[in-house]
Parts: structure tokens; sequence; C-alpha cells
């Protein structure tokens, strides 16, 4: 067939001929040399993945002299110098950096190695200002595994974000791209049968394809990261609003003071969502009937990020009351017409010995974290409540053996969780205070004692998860000449304005019942009363009186 007989089958070739056209330009502008090492076990040269493997080589070194290949086997030398043990193994410049390929880069995954042959050649990482803060900060080596597959579509964005890291940070990412179909036993192995996965150090860091960012700052933590929070390096921060506190009062809040078209800015020292990312199972959450509390977290923080700058990890040390409100930070200070806070409240402790010098060796606050350590152990939980409670539940529904300790002759906790406890099993020792936690380097054992009939016992546990309630976080508010209502939560008025003028409050540190619903109604209340405030200050009207 002749040219121009064929309509679609020029346009084909004359798109073929553009592409390949372009990445000429592009290898053209290559500064560095890319060798190429491919190792393959003796006597399987022809093997279809080496070959396969060849060939992906031989139409990229057509398009520019920057690449070399060199082929060996793996009982060569070199093979033992780099670790290479599985035919066939592809390493990209392995004097530079630490990039390995097992298996072919064939189908989707061209794509990916067409990409590793440009940042390289250019040398290049071309990673976001956020993705380098987040790889700046890792300070010990990182061994990452990503599992793909050349029919994945999804893929090729995991691998370049691997890629980006390990030439950004050679000294220190170590990345293995492995193909589960040339390796199925490796597969099996890490339970990747479903691609792309991404490990490093040998946890899990990711499911599927991520946000670059979102990739870095998993690797960063060593566990699977959903959200990423870009930092700033902004040293003065002019708003409308400054949000103290990233509970659900404070991110709802955040999300209505943007919506009335106030600027926003929200502060948190820890960990975002406060205490619920720390509840295993939230219940009957409007438009929930079950939910993880991370998860709910998760959904909470990525709407407000749609509306709110969030500087998480800096504390607020000192609020300064005027005309505009002076805020300083442990990075930063802010100006702004007012300010709310969301402070909420932290773990109430036993204050018994033993608790303090045993933390994180057994004592523990946190089901969720600590739990699944405590698997086919003994392990009491101290409380009443509905935290204690769930608590309790979670840790019987893991596998931990679990004895719920009260210092009452009833629960404080709802009867539907109350209730749980008989039909799951787990004994309460009731009027009943834990006197001290012993053991040398882990918990071995708790003093209990009878507070009715002051007997004491000694009972053997593998941990204490204490469960007794919150301590408001009232330090700044108290700092700042804040009022506090006898129980120690922030004095405020109907409309969540306190003592001072333009300083409001919500959520947990106001007291009151300790309800996600509740604190997220509470913040969206506050922050209508800011916007109606602002509009029409009522101390401005308090002054002309």
């Amino acid at each position: 067939m002749t040219l121009g007989q064929n309509p679609a089958e020029d346009a084909a070739e004359n798109t073929q001929e553009d592409f390949l056209r372009q990445l000429r330009q592009t290898f053209a502008q290559f500064s560095n040399e890319i060798p190429l090492y491919l190792f393959s076990e003796k006597g399987k040269g022809d093997d279809v993945y080496v070959e396969a493997t060849r060939q992906v080589i031989r139409v990229f070194r057509n398009l520019t002299s920057k690449i070399t290949v060199k082929e060996y086997t793996l009982d060569h030398e070199l093979a033992k110098k780099w670790k290479v043990d599985s035919s066939p193994t592809l390493l990209i410049d392995p004097d530079r950096y630490n990039i390995r390929w097992v298996g072919a880069p064939i189908g989707e995954e061209g794509r990916s190695f067409l990409e590793a042959m440009i940042l390289i050649g250019l040398g290049k990482s071309n990673v976001s200002d956020q993705s380098r803060s987040v790889l700046e900060r890792i300070d010990a080596a990182r061994n990452v595994k990503i599992f793909v597959s050349p029919t994945c579509p999804y893929c090729p964005q995991q691998v370049v974000n691997g890629l980006k890291a390990a030439i950004e940070r050679p000294e220190i990412v170590f990345l293995e791209i492995i193909d589960i179909q040339c390796r199925p036993d490796l597969a099996e192995k890490y339970n990747a049968h479903s691609v792309p996965q991404a490990y490093a150090n040998e946890t899990l860091i990711g499911q599927g394809a991520q946000q670059e960012e979102v990739f870095m700052f998993s690797m960063h933590k060593l566990d699977v990261q959903t959200l990423f929070i870009p930092e700033s390096t902004d040293k003065l921060v002019k708003t409308d609003v400054v949000i103290v506190g990233g509970g659900p009062a404070g991110l709802s809040a955040g999300i209505y003071t943007v919506r009335s078209g106030l600027k926003t800015a929200l502060i948190e020292r820890d960990a975002l969502g406060g205490q619920v990312a720390l509840t295993p199972v939230v219940e009957n959450y409007p438009g929930f009937m079950q939910v993880g509390g991370k998860t709910l977290v998760d959904i909470m923080v990525q709407h407000t990020l749609e509306h709110v700058q969030i500087y998480q990890g800096e504390e607020v040390l000192e609020i300064k009351p005027g005309e505009t409100f002076e805020l300083q930070t442990t990075r930063r200070k802010f100006h702004t017409k007012t300010v709310l806070l969301a402070t909420g409240a932290t773990h109430r402790h036993l204050g018994v010995s033993g608790e303090k010098r045993l933390s994180g060796r057994g004592v523990s606050y946190c089901s969720t974290c600590d739990g699944p350590l405590f698997k086919a152990k003994k392990v009491i939980i101290v409380g009443g409540g509905n935290s204690a409670v769930t608590e309790a539940l979670h840790l019987r529904h893991i596998g931990v053996d679990v004895t719920l300790v009260h210092r009452r002759d009833k629960l404080r906790a709802q009867d539907v969780l109350a209730n749980q406890l008989n039909e799951n099993g787990i004994e309460v020792l009731w009027n009943t205070q834990v006197h001290e936690i012993k053991g040398k380097e882990r918990v071995q054992a708790v003093i209990l004692k009878n507070n009715r009939t002051g007997e004491s016992s000694e009972m053997a546990v593998d941990g204490v998860f204490v469960a007794i309630g919150y301590i408001p976080a009232v330090e700044l508010a108290k700092k700042t000449g804040l009022e506090l209502n006898p129980e120690g939560y922030i004095r405020h008025d109907g409309y969540h304005r306190t003592n001072i003028a333009g300083i409001y409050s919500a959520g947990d540190v106001e007291g009151g019942y300790k309800q996600i619903v509740i604190a997220t109604g509470q913040g969206a209340a506050a922050a209508m009363t800011i916007f109606e405030d602002l509009i029409n200050p009522y101390w401005k009207k308090e002054q002309a009186c």
C-alpha cells in the first residue's frame, strides 16, 4: 500500500515519527553518561526477560550515544560486588545511584524506564520543593522495593516516585523495581498480588499509585500515609483568623471561616485529628454507621486542606492581645484579627508508681497504636467510660486477653457498649484501683486494691492500658488571661466568646460532652460567630457604651 492509501496508518506513522523526534531532541540535551549493566544467569542468555530487556535498551541506544550497556553473568565479580543474584537484573549507573530493575522494563514499565533515562541523563531528580524538604529530613537508609507489572497503567507513577527519591538522595535511597511476573516468588513473599505496592525497609508504605509528596512522606515515616501537608517558609503570616488546634472542632471551624470569606490559618503542634485519630472505631458519626478514627480524620483533613493552610508540627508559645493579635510559634509569627482556641484535651494519667517509668514499655494510652503488640497476652484496661469500654472491646477483637478495671460499681459508659462486655467475655473488676505497676524492663504485674474491702492483690499482666478521661489543654488559655470554669475548661458565653474580645473557644477545651459530632458543630458555630463579629464587632459597641 502506498502512502496516502490508508489515512489511519499514515497518521500513526506521523505520530510515531513526531514522538521519536521529540525524544532525540530531549536526549540531545543529556549531560550525563548512562552506563547500564545487565546481569543474567549463565546459560540463560536467551531467556525471554533477558532478550526483552536487550530490545528495550537497543531502542534507546539508537536515540543517544550517552547510553552504554555491558552484560555479565551472575557469577561475575561485579555481580558479587553489587549483590546481584536474580536474572535478569538491570543496574542503572551503579557507581552513582542505587537503582536496579528485576525483570524487563516492558509494557507499561517502558514509560518508567524512559523517565529513568531522562532524569539520569539530565542529572535532575525533578522532585518538588515539598518533596525535597521531606527527603532532607530522612537520616537513615531506605531500602525501597516497588512491585510492578507490565500490564499495570498505574505502576509507572509509583516507580517514578521511587526514581526521583533515589536520584535526589543517592546516598540513602536504594531502589529495587520488581516485576511480579518475572519474580512471582517475591510477589508471594510480600503478598504483592495487587500492584503497585511499595515497601521501605521491609515495611509497606504504599498501595496503589501515590501523589509524589505522599510517597516521600510515607518513605520518611515508614508507614502508609494518605495526606501531605504543604509546608510554608513564611516568617510572618497575616490573616483574619488563627485556629489553634487541629481536632474536629478546629478542622470544622477552618472550613466555615474560609467559606465565610475569612483568610484562615490552622496551627497544630501534634497529630491532626486529636483523640479521634487514636480511636479504633467511630460509630454513628452522621453518614457513617461505622468508620475507623484515622479514616475519618483523613477525610476531615483532606476537606479542610481544600480551604485552609495548615501549619502542623509547631506550637503556639504566646498570644499578645491587641487591635491585631500577635501569635508567636516555634517557627514563625502570626498577625490576626481573631483567635479560636480548639486545643482539646489530653489523656489523664493514673499517677501511680511505675506508670511513668514503664510508659511505652507496657503502659499505653492508645489501644489502636499498641494493641497488636499484645495479641495472645494478658492486659488490663483502666476506666469506666465509653472510651475504656470501646478500647477493651477492640483489644478483645484483635486477640488480646483483656480485663477491665473500674474504681466504681457501675460503668459510666452507655448501656449499648457496657452490655457488649459480657457478650464478649470480658471480665470487669469492680470497685478496684491500680495501686502500682511493676516490672523491670517491661510491665510484668499490677498491684490492685479493692477500695471497699481494702484488700490488695497482685495480677500478672503484660500491659496496662489507661483510659480514664482527659485533662483540658488550657495552658495557653491561662497564659493569655482567659477565664476558666470550676472544672478547668475555658469559660465562654453561648456563642463561644471568651472574656477577651476577639478570642473564641470550641470543642473539648470547653468541656461538656466528648463527642466528635458536638466538637465539629461547635467549631462551625464558633466560625459563624467570628464572621458575624468581624462584620459588626460587639466589643466596639461595648466601648461606645
